[in-house]
C-alpha cells in the first residue's frame, strides 16, 4: 500500500473517501491485482491517531480535531438551536469517532428499500455481505459471520448501569435478549460493539491495515476532493487539492462516491450534478439534472438525555461508555420497534438543559431515541465555493408524530428509573429532575433532541424522479460513476448506520468485480 508516493496520472478506480465504506470498497477491489486503486482522505491517516482507540471516551472525540464540525441548521421547533452533527475527519471516517455500535436494526428495514424502489436490495439479499464483515465472538450463525475482518464483541463485565437496564426492563416485562442482531430486536440487551482487546476497530484498521503490502493500492491522506472532472456523460476522474493547488487524478474504469450523507451530494451539485435550479442559482453548470440530489436527508433524533444521580460512585468508564441498549414500540400497534435507548456513563445534556438543573458529580442517563422518524429534510447548496459547507437540515419534529413519539419515550425512561434495578442505583433525577407530561415534556424534548448522527437517504437509490442512483449504485445520467454511502440508503434502517454502511459496501464491491 503506498502512501506518499506522488499520484500517478490515473488509476482503474479512485475512490473518494476513506470513511466506513470507502476503506471497504478499496481493500476489497484491491484484493484483484490487476487493478489498480487510489483512496483519498481529507483527513489524517489513523497511524498515530491515539485518541481514535480508546473506546470509553469516544465522545471526546466530537467536535475536535477528528470532526468535519458540520451543523444542522437551526430549527425554530427546537427553540432555534441549531444542532452539531458529528462527521468522521480520519482514515475510517466515522468509523473512526462514532460510538462503535454494531447494530443492523430489523429486517423489514432493509426490504423497505426495496419496496421504495430500489430493485434487489432487501434483507436476504443484504444478510451475506454482513456476515462477510463480522468476525462474532459468538461464531458464526444462520444470522451471524465468524473471521470477517470487524472483531465484534459485548462487554465482558458490563458496567452496572448497563446491567441495570437489562434488569429494569425484565422487570417491566420486556425481553432480554442474547444478541441484538439476533432473530429479534425488541428488548433489551449487551450492545454490540466494533471493540477488541479493549480498542476500537475502524474499517482502516480492520480494511486497510490488513491490505498494507499490496503495491496496486494508494492511500492518500490530508486531500480533500473538491469536483468530479466529468466529460460528456461520463465521471473520468477527481479534482482535489492537496494543499499545493488544485490538481487532477483520472479514474480508468470508475469514480467511487464514498464521502458519506453531507459530502457525496455536495460534490455532485458542485460538479453540476443536481437540481438545475438550485445549481443556477450559484452559478453551476448543468450537466445532469437530478433533482433528487441532497432530498430525502434522513437522521434519528435523540433525546440527550434523561440524567440520574448515581447512589454510588460512577467509577472508570467501560466499554464504550454505555453497554447495553433497548428497543421499544412507542405504540403497541405498530409492526416494528420505534424508540431506542442507551445507557451513558456519565451527563449527557444539551447545553440549554444543563444551563437548567444540577448535573455535578456522579450523574449518568438513559437516553431515548426515535429510530422511525417521519420527519425528512433536505441538503441545499450555500455557495459554489468546495469550501463552504451546504446548508444541512433534518427538518427534526417537523411531523408531529415524532414529538409525541419523543414524549413517550420519555415516560418509558422514568417507569424503567422506578423499577428495583435501577432504584438500587439512582439516588433521584436530575434533568429532568421529576416526571414531566403535558406541555413540559413537550418543552424537554425541544431543549433536548440532538442526533444520533445517522443523516442519510440524500443520494437515494431508485428509479422515481427523485432517486440519485440505480440498483447498482450507479449516478443516473452519468457513466463511470457510482454511490456508495449511507447518502444511498432510500429508507433509513432503525439502527446505527455503521453496520449497513459496511455491508452496502461490501455489496457495492461484489457488483464492481461482477460477483454478483
Amino acid at each position: 500500500m503506498n502512501t506518499t508516493e506522488r499520484l500517478r496520472v490515473a488509476y482503474d478506480y479512485v475512490v473518494v473517501g476513506g470513511g466506513s465504506a470507502g476503506c471497504v470498497l478499496a481493500a476489497r477491489l484491491s484484493q484483484d491485482p490487476c487493478v489498480t486503486v487510489l483512496l483519498l482522505e481529507a483527513g489524517p491517516g489513523h497511524a498515530g491517531a491515539e485518541p481514535v482507540d480508546h473506546p470509553e471516551t469516544w465522545a471526546t472525540l466530537l467536535g475536535g480535531e477528528y470532526d468535519w464540525g458540520h451543523t444542522y441548521e437551526p430549527n425554530p421547533l427546537l427553540g432555534g438551536r441549531a444542532v452539531p452533527i458529528p462527521r468522521g475527519r480520519v482514515l475510517g471516517g466515522s468509523s473512526s469517532i462514532n460510538a462503535m455500535l454494531w447494530y443492523r436494526g430489523c429486517a423489514d428495514d432493509y426490504d423497505a428499500w426495496e419496496e421504495a424502489g430500489a430493485k434487489g436490495w432487501n434483507f436476504r439479499a443484504l444478510l451475506p455481505y454482513f456476515r462477510r464483515a463480522e468476525d462474532w465472538e459468538g461464531g458464526a450463525t444462520e444470522l451471524r459471520g465468524e473471521g470477517g475482518p470487524l472483531r465484534i464483541t459485548r462487554p465482558a463485565d458490563p458496567h452496572p448501569i448497563a446491567s441495570g437496564l437489562l434488569g429494569a426492563a425484565s422487570e417491566l416485562g420486556m425481553a432480554v435478549l442474547d444478541d441484538s442482531n439476533g432473530p429479534d430486536i425488541e428488548g433489551a440487551s449487551l450492545a454490540n460493539l466494533t471493540v477488541a482487546d479493549g480498542r476500537r476497530v475502524s474499517t482502516a484498521r480492520a480494511y486497510l491495515d490488513p491490505a498494507a503490502g499490496r503495491p496496486n493500492l494508494t492511500v492518500r491522506t490530508d486531500v480533500t476532493v473538491i469536483g468530479l472532472l466529468v466529460d460528456g456523460n461520463r465521471c473520468v476522474g477527481v479534482q482535489y487539492d492537496a494543499g499545493h493547488g488544485v490538481e487532477e487524478v483520472r479514474a480508468e474504469a470508475e469514480t467511487l462516491l464514498c464521502a458519506g450523507a453531507i459530502s457525496s451530494p455536495h460534490l455532485l451539485m458542485l460538479s453540476g450534478i443536481g437540481d438545475p435550479l438550485q445549481l443556477r442559482e450559484h452559478g453551476i453548470g448543468v450537466r445532469v439534472e437530478l433533482p433528487g440530489v441532497g432530498r430525502n436527508l434522513q437522521d434519528h433524533p435523540l433525546l440527550m438525555g434523561v440524567n440520574f444521580r448515581s447512589k454510588n460512585p460512577l467509577g472508570p468508564g467501560r466499554d464504550n461508555g454505555g453497554g447495553a441498549i433497548l428497543n421499544w414500540k412507542s405504540d403497541p400497534a405498530l409492526p416494528q420497534p420505534d424508540l431506542h435507548a442507551f445507557v451513558v456513563q456519565g451527563v449527557h445534556a444539551t447545553p440549554e438543559v444543563a444551563a437548567r438543573y444540577d448535573i455535578a458529580g456522579d450523574v449518568f442517563a438513559v437516553s431515548p431515541g426515535l429510530m422511525r422518524a417521519h420527519s425528512v429534510g433536505e441538503l441545499t447548496l450555500r455557495s459554489a465555493d468546495p469550501a463552504v459547507a451546504p446548508r444541512i437540515d433534518p427538518r427534526y419534529l417537523s411531523d408531529p408524530r415524532d414529538l409525541a413519539a419523543l414524549v413517550a419515550g420519555l415516560d418509558r425512561i422514568f417507569d424503567l428509573a422506578g423499577t428495583l434495578s435501577y432504584r438500587a442505583l439512582i439516588d433521584h433525577p436530575v434533568a429532568p429532575d421529576r416526571r414531566l407530561s403535558g406541555a413540559e415534556a413537550e418543552e424537554f424534548v425541544r431543549r433536548s433532541c440532538a442526533t444520533f448522527f445517522h443523516t442519510a437517504g440524500t443520494c437515494s437509490m431508485g428509479y422515481g424522479p427523485d432517486a440519485v442512483v440505480d440498483s447498482e449504485l450507479r449516478v443516473h445520467g452519468v457513466e463511470g460513476l457510482r454511490v456508495a454511502d449511507a447518502s444511498v440508503m432510500p429508507v433509513l434502517p432503525s439502527c446505527n448506520t455503521n453496520a449497513p454502511v459496511v455491508a452496502l459496501a461490501e455489496r457495492a464491491a461484489a457488483l464492481i468485480r461482477g460477483e454478483e
